[in-house]
């Protein structure tokens, strides 16, 4: 299966933009029961969101159902190694899910609480931002 990526674009290659603030939207459970909140902001490329995804549909081989809250729909670029500077922008070379901390990225939902949280154990391993196990008895 081909990795997470935006269909087509009005823009193919963006500016940086700016890492910081609190998430408004997405921060509360919306569909399971158990989620995965982001305790930092930064960037989640396509190839560890289908890392997380693969892990958690094997886990989930039989029963319950997930949710993945967020989509890469920004294109990072590069340019090739030992070019000098200038010369336009380099090419597109992947795409991430911009986050702020905060916002839920996955949410569980038809498993037992102990079970949901052996799951996402697994999927923190995956991302390169902290996280936190939350569920809706906690609020």
């Amino acid at each position: 299966m081909a990795l997470m990526m935006p269909k087509r674009v009005k823009y193919r290659k963006l500016q940086k933009g700016q890492r910081r603030g609190v998430a408004t939207t997405g921060c509360d459970l919306a569909f399971g029961e158990f989620g995965l909140k982001v305790l930092e902001n930064g960037w989640i490329k396509n190839a560890q969101i289908e890392a997380v995804r693969v892990i958690l549909a094997r886990q989930l081989h039989k029963g319950g159902k997930l949710w993945i809250r967020i989509f890469p729909d920004k294109s990072i670029t590069k340019k090739p190694a030992e070019v000098r500077m200038g010369k336009r922008k380099g090419d597109l070379d992947h795409w991430v899910a911009v986050v702020k901390r905060g916002k839920i990225l996955f949410e569980l939902g038809g498993v037992p609480e102990e079970y949901a949280k052996r799951c996402f154990g697994l999927a923190a391993y995956k991302l390169p931002l902290r996280v936190k196990f939350i569920s809706r008895q906690h609020r």
